[in-house]
């Protein structure tokens, strides 16, 4: 089973450079979970005005990033970010689920 997902999250103002260069240093265990869930396809934009980041992926599978949390690699990887986001009490990003509304293939 093939699905999208969108979802917002929200960066910490000034952190623009920062948050990109720790996804471009991403862990190859996180890519590698990722990967090995299902995630094939997945890409996060930044709405400068807002400080939203809008995440969008493709998985195989029945789930996908949002479902990885109770992982250890996954939990590093919040407590690594956490300086830099919005996060809830256990350190995970603030992550709200989009509908989609429309898809064109």
């Amino acid at each position: 089973m093939e699905k999208r997902e969108a979802f917002k999250m929200y960066l910490k103002p000034g952190f623009k450079e920062e948050y990109k260069r720790r996804h471009a240093a991403l862990w190859p265990e996180m890519r590698q979970l990722l990967h090995d869930g299902g995630v094939y396809d997945y890409s996060i934009y930044l709405d400068e005005e807002t400080n939203t980041l809008f995440a969008f992926q493709k998985t195989r599978g029945e789930g996908g990033s949002q479902d990885m949390g109770g992982l250890e690699i996954v939990q590093k990887w919040w407590a690594y970010m956490a300086d830099i986001m919005e996060t809830n009490p256990d350190n995970s990003p603030i992550s709200i689920p989009l509908p989609e509304m429309f898809h064109m293939d």
